[in-house]
Parts: structure tokens; sequence; C-alpha cells
């Protein structure tokens, strides 16, 4: 059977940050290439095109690595975000340094890589990039820079090269944190929700072994009375006062049939545990496991009014497991319980995929227990210990690559619907014929 597995959160996550990143830094290389060119063509500034063009391509060239990593199913590390921010910070830098210096309006973009750093790194890498834009921002202003000194007109309004570039920065600082910080904000919780989903997963699934071990060791146990049991019923079977006595022989005999049925179920219960060796896996089909099914349930339930139907129209071969057969017995199990007087099992088999769904005339199911379907001891029984079956059946459905969801009825009663994939029962060698 194949088990379904939820990709790792952090690595998700990681790899969607680095992605996100990658289309932040080439939007800084359009805004580059057209704040040079309003620069030179709008206010004739003598900027050094060649170097701060340079900048531009080797920002691109690495962009291009960038994106190309991503290709690799790889984690993205903290110390990796932390180095790819850091390359924006010095080709922000330079441009800063070709620009103007501490007079470039654009200088405030450093804001943006401190607030990034603040939101994909941890508390200590974000310190320090902290450190590097303030190192990078005293470093223009203490450094002779090279280019041209924009003057500081904060009077001219929109004509000034100066008010226009701090409206520009302080535009694209809001609209890309925005965007950007909503979206790396978006991962953050995706990657938290599947590691919940994982912690939940392991929690159930270490829940679901300590049962396995507790039914393990109590079929073991109850297999040596249930063996005297047998063997003294069979010499009351021929004892003359039982023999003299045919009402007391039937009760006997059906007393020998109830042992023999327990021991079956403790049989069923170690072969679902593994404990049962030598047996080779029992190859049917999908037809005949379920009219089987149905059958085995009728004579353990003689009283029940199952109604049962199935639409399958090409017969496949499958293999007849336990813990299926285990489900479908708890959710009819229930059905019984609250609706003794009718019962109706649906089987359909369309692309693939098998749906059975069980329905009842009983109370339906409580919205407590609706919301909280899957997890164990949630039952409206009152009794301590129970409302463990349909938790089993949910874990059984999962390791099948399937569903189970549960609903209530417009008309009164409840509907338990179990959908997989026919091919987590089909063995791979399918397409021989059942002897």
């Amino acid at each position: 059977m194949k088990k379904a597995r939820l990709p790792d959160g952090s690595h998700v996550a990681g790899r969607q940050n680095l992605r996100l990143l990658v289309q932040l830094r080439w939007i800084a290389v359009l805004g580059q290439v057209l704040a040079i060119a309003v620069a030179m063509a709008g206010f004739s500034l003598a900027l050094p095109l060649f170097d701060m063009a340079l900048v531009v391509v080797l920002l691109v060239v690495y962009n291009c690595f960038s994106q190309w990593r991503l290709k690799w199913h790889l984690p993205v590390s903290q110390i990796e975000l932390f180095l790819a921010l850091l390359v924006d910070v010095m080709a922000l830098t330079a441009q800063l340094y070709l620009s103007g210096g501490a007079t470039n309006p654009f200088i405030f973009l450093y804001l943006l890589q401190v607030a990034l750093a603040a939101v994909l790194l941890r508390r200590r890498t974000t310190w320090m990039m902290a450190g590097a834009t303030s190192a990078a921002f005293a470093g223009l202003v203490l450094t002779r820079h090279h280019g041209y000194t924009l003057p500081l007109d904060l009077g001219g309004g929109l004509d000034s090269p100066f008010v226009l570039g701090m409206l520009v920065c302080f535009t694209l600082n809001a609209a890309l944190l925005a965007a950007f910080i909503t979206r790396i904000t978006h991962n953050v919780r995706t990657r938290d929700a599947r590691l919940a989903a994982l912690r939940q997963r392991a929690s159930e699934e270490e829940h679901i072994v300590h049962m396995g071990l507790l039914a393990s060791g109590a079929a073991h146990e109850l297999g040596t009375p249930l063996a005297t049991l047998d063997v003294i019923l069979g010499d009351w079977a021929h004892a003359p006062a039982v023999a003299a006595d045919p009402e007391l022989g039937q009760d006997v005999r059906d007393m020998q049939a109830q042992v023999q049925r327990c021991k079956t179920i403790l049989s069923g219960i170690l072969m679902s545990a593994g404990e049962v060796r030598g047996e080779a896996l029992t190859r049917t089909t999908v037809t005949a496991f379920l009219d089987g099914l149905v059958a085995q349930w009728r004579q353990a339930h003689p009283s029940a009014r199952l109604k049962y139907s199935r639409r399958i129209d090409s017969d496949t071969v499958v293999i007849a497991d336990q813990g299926l057969r285990q489900m479908v017995f708890n959710v009819l199990n229930n059905a019984l319980e609250a609706s003794p007087t009718l019962q109706q099992l649906t089987a359909v088999l369309d692309s693939g995929r098998l749906t059975l769904e069980v329905r009842d005339q009983g109370p339906g199911f409580v919205q407590d227990v609706l919301r909280s379907l899957g997890k164990p001891y949630r039952s409206t029984k009152g009794q301590p210990g129970r409302g463990l079956g349909l938790f089993l059946s949910h874990q059984v459905a999962r390791s099948l690559s399937g569903t189970l969801s549960a609903s209530n009825l417009p008309e009164g009663g409840a509907c338990v619907t179990i959908r997989f994939p026919l091919s987590a029962l089909t063995p791979e060698d399918a397409d021989e014929p059942v002897e």
C-alpha cells in the first residue's frame, strides 16, 4: 500500500522565499535600468553609464544563477538567503556610489533589505543585515563618491530630481513591502501548517502503534483461555449426558462456534499486526472481496437489515486487505448502532477510484464529531475509551492514499464516504488470473 507523505515545510518555504527574492531582483534590475534612463534623458545627469551598466549585468548574471539553483531540489538555508540579500545590498551600494552617494534619494531602499531580512532570517542574521546596511550607508557618507552629486533642492517640487527620487523611492518601498512581505508571510504560515500537520500525524501514528501493541498483546493472552475452552467444549460434546440431551448438545455446538469465531478474530488481529508469518497474501477480485465482506458482516449480525448495491463494470484483481475489511466493518457497526432498522452500503468504481458509501437512518452526527473527524476518542456514546472506530478507519483510509468523510443527510441520518485509488490494493502481478 502506498502512504501519502507531506513534503518538509521548511524546505518548501525556503525555496519559495528564494524564488521571491529572485523575482524581486528582476524588479530591481528593471528599476535600475529605468532610473538610469530617466536620470540621463530626463534630467541630463552626467552618470557613469558604463560602470552602472556593469553592475546591472553582474546582478543579472547572479540572478540567472539563482534561478538555475532553484532547479536543484535541495533545501535553502538561512545562510543562503542572507548571502542573497547581501548581494542585493552590495549592488545597491555600488549603484549609489556611482550616482551621488548619500545624496541619492534611493538610499532609503536599504530599509527594504532590512525589512526582508527581518521576515526571512533569524534574529542574529537579521541584525547582521542591519549592520551591513548601516555600514554601507556610513561608507557612502564618509567615502568620496564617484560621479554626480545630486542637489538637495527640496523646494522645487517634482521638478527637483531629489524630491522626485524620494517620491519614487517611497512608492517602491511601500509597494514592494506590501506585495512581497505578504507573500513571504504566507509562505511562513504554510510552512508552520505543514509542520503542525507532520507533528499531528506523528502523534497519531504513535497512538496507533501503542494500540497495535496492546491489541497484539491481548490477542496472545486470550489465545490460551480460548484454546482451553475449545478443548473443554470438545470433551463436553462427547459426554454421554450431552449426547442424550439434544438441546444441551445444540448449546455446546453454538458455544464451540462462538469460540472458533473468537479465535478467527484474534488471528485477524495478529495478521493485521504482522505477526502471522508464512501466509501468502490472498488474491481475489474487487467484487468477490466486497461480496465476501458483506456476507461475513451479515453472518456476524443476523438481525441487521443491510441493503447492499455495487456498480462496478469491470472486475479487477486486488489483495484482500484486512485493514480495509476492518475499516468497513467499523463503519457498518456504527451505522447498525445508530440505525438498527436499516443500513445501506453502496460501492462504485469510477476512473480507477473505489467509493464506498455507508448510510443510515439514525440521528446523525453532532457537529463536534464532524469538526473533529479523524481524531481519537470523539464519541457521542458517553463512555470512556470509546470513539476509536472512525479514528482507526480514517487512518486506514489515509494509508490507502484515500479519504474518509462524514456528513448528515438532509432527509435525516448520516453518511460516511470512503474513497481511495484501487491501485492501492492492486498487486504487481494483477494480470495473472485468480486461482
